[in-house]
């Protein structure tokens, strides 16, 4: 009986002929090459992952932190190019490889992005896709007016376009605003009036129910003459008071900025002291010649100041005058506003014989300092 499993019957050698006839069949041989090739392919391929899965993770060449623009109608293979060429990193395909294998390519973000020193493709490529543009700091102090705050918005270089038209006067909280590299600046303006129009009507529906004033435009009015009197955040409720209580007594506010403003109209600084014949000449703004409020603000308060004058502090004082130190001197009666005057005369005089005695921040005589 033979073995049913031996293709060749007992005492009979295998012909070698035919099994090289079989190894040699065109079928065989393809195969082998495939799976030859397969084979190499997968150690290469193996080599070249774990190669670029170094080179993705190692430290890029950058020797010092650098900022790099992104620009709007970049794609992968254009944003690797460019940040090749600016030297973040070292390896163009290994970035695209890692954007396209981590479904990233479609996420890259447009703008300024700042790279530290030695950042790998893999933290270059996470600060692209987050959007953790740079930000830029714009601050626009207290009191300005609309035509000071556009000319400080066209100084700053990172921001982009021109201004139309000046927005009206008052209308502009003045802050600290974040911008990134290309906002507009009719964006930032934009901007500062929208959160003047939140913090306006805040304040306006916590205000001193007595307050002689009819509305929110009046407040921002009397804001603005007490952020140009006085520098001092702690006195701003004083004076602010003064020009309350002249207001309930039908006195003239006499503020020294407002002669000021009716004479430039808000367009730069007076470069000299004030003349009688200015105080004396009236304007639309002049609250010396003119009773109650100028018909618009001299400027854009701060937040502080339309506080202050929405909440007053609680005084019978009618007056105030510069009292040397950078702050004020204020008084219920002219006859004591008097006396301030006569001191703060005493102080000029000596400041015209020690110049380098006078302190910073003080300018001379300033609100509702005439003698009735």
């Amino acid at each position: 009986m033979t073995d049913p499993i031996s293709p060749t019957p007992p005492g009979k050698t295998p012909d070698p002929h035919k099994a090289s006839r079989r190894a040699n069949h065109p079928l065989v041989v393809a195969g082998s090459m495939v799976f030859t090739l397969l084979v190499v392919a997968i150690v290469l391929g193996g080599g070249a992952l774990w190669i670029g899965k170094e080179r993705f993770y190692a430290p890029g060449p950058l020797a010092a932190d650098k900022a790099v623009i992104v620009p709007n109608e970049y794609g992968v293979i254009d944003i690797a190019d460019l940040l090749l060429k600016q030297g973040v990193i070292d390896d163009k395909w290994v970035f695209v490889g890692a954007a396209v294998g981590t479904r990233a390519s479609g996420k890259l973000k447009a703008g300024e992005y700042a790279f530290s020193a030695g950042a790998s493709i893999q933290q270059v490529l996470d600060t692209i896709v987050s959007g953790r543009v740079i930000e830029y700091t714009v601050t626009v102090p207290e009191g300005l007016t609309s035509d000071q705050i556009v000319e400080r918005l066209l100084e700053v270089a990172e921001l982009s376009g021109s201004v139309r038209q000046v927005p009206r006067e008052g209308s502009l909280m003045p802050d600290t605003y974040k911008v990134t590299r290309g906002t507009s600046r009719e964006d930032v303006l934009r901007r500062m009036a929208r959160t003047q129009d939140t913090t306006l009507k805040e304040i306006w529906e916590k205000r001193d129910p007595s307050l002689p004033l009819k509305s929110p435009e009046e407040l921002v009015i009397l804001a603005s003459i007490v952020e140009k009197e006085t520098g001092v955040p702690e006195e701003r409720a004083e004076v602010a008071a003064v020009f309350v209580n002249r207001l309930n007594k039908k006195m003239r506010l006499q503020s020294d900025p407002t002669i000021i403003y009716g004479l430039v109209r808000g367009k730069g600084r007076l470069e000299r002291p004030l003349t009688r014949t200015d105080i004396t000449s009236p304007t639309a703004f002049n609250t010396y010649t003119i009773p109650g409020l100028p018909p618009a603000p001299i400027g854009n308060p701060g937040r502080a100041s339309l506080e202050a004058t929405a909440r007053p502090a609680k005084s019978d004082n009618l007056y105030f005058v510069a009292d040397g130190t950078g702050g004020h001197a204020f008084a219920a009666t002219l006859d004591q506003h008097n006396k301030n005057v006569a001191r703060w005369r005493q102080v000029e005089r000596e400041r015209k014989v020690d110049p380098a005695a006078q302190p910073a921040g003080t300018s001379g005589t300033t609100g509702a300092n005439a003698v009735d």
